[in-house]
């Protein structure tokens, strides 16, 4: 079997409010391989997201370690955290954050621009992205020009558009109708079987979880499979 690209291990983390604590993460293990596509499915406030910012290295935990590609992360300075983040890790959230005043294909160039492609390299990829996604002719249309599975399709191609090994998606489905949650969906799937993307992806669906190569909860803290 090929190696994690991410492993969780011992991950705990507490939110306290004055003298009180909330326990959220308590010695949390996961580990995640290329090419799964991971369903994380957990009632609101269990700590779905907590665990996705963890892993993205969003927040540091309060103790445990991350691994990304084998590498530990926690005693990375924030600047190689940054760049660490920025060239494995994908995030898709469940409202798309693109750049209302830019077109699609220039969302998708931004990261990559930032990453240190030229414009002209930028533009090819995120061309790329955009028609393997189904949105080719859309590209130069603006967020508020297209329709909401539109623009998530736009976030996934952003997201990915540095060839990251790891995408986590916090319910990136949960504010589209059930049809064009399907779509996008598909679309994720095309990435993850053409890429060997690995997924982590939050979600209260039901019926999205059942797609995935594995589900797994959260329980009093803990990362439970379901399967």
């Amino acid at each position: 079997m090929s190696e994690p690209v991410l492993q969780l291990k011992g991950i705990t983390r507490t939110y306290r409010q004055g003298e009180s604590a909330l326990a959220v993460l308590s010695e949390a293990d996961f580990v995640l391989f290329p090419g799964q596509s991971v369903a994380l499915v957990a009632p609101s406030g269990a700590g779905k997201s907590t665990l996705l910012h963890v892993a993205g290295l969003l927040e540091r935990p309060d103790a445990g370690e991350v691994l990304i590609n084998g590498v530990a992360t926690s005693r990375l300075s924030d600047d190689a955290r940054t760049a660490l983040r920025r060239n494995a890790i994908g995030f898709v959230y469940q409202f798309h954050h693109l750049l209302p005043e830019f077109s699609a294909i220039e969302n998708v160039m931004l990261p990559q621009m930032i990453g240190g492609l030229s414009r002209h390299q930028a533009r090819a990829r995120a061309h790329e992205l955009l028609d393997y996604l189904g949105l080719g002719a859309r590209e130069k249309h603006r967020p508020a020009e297209l329709s909401g599975g539109e623009q998530q399709r736009v976030a996934i191609a952003r997201a990915v558009a540095n060839a990251p090994g790891i995408l986590l998606a916090d319910e990136p489905t949960g504010n589209l109708d059930p049809h064009t949650a399907d779509h996008v969906f598909a679309a994720l799937e095309t990435l993850v079987e053409a890429t060997g993307l690995a997924t982590l992806v939050a979600t209260h669906s039901q019926a999205l979880a059942a797609k995935m190569t594995r589900r797994v909860t959260l329980d009093d803290g803990a990362v439970r499979e379901m399967d």
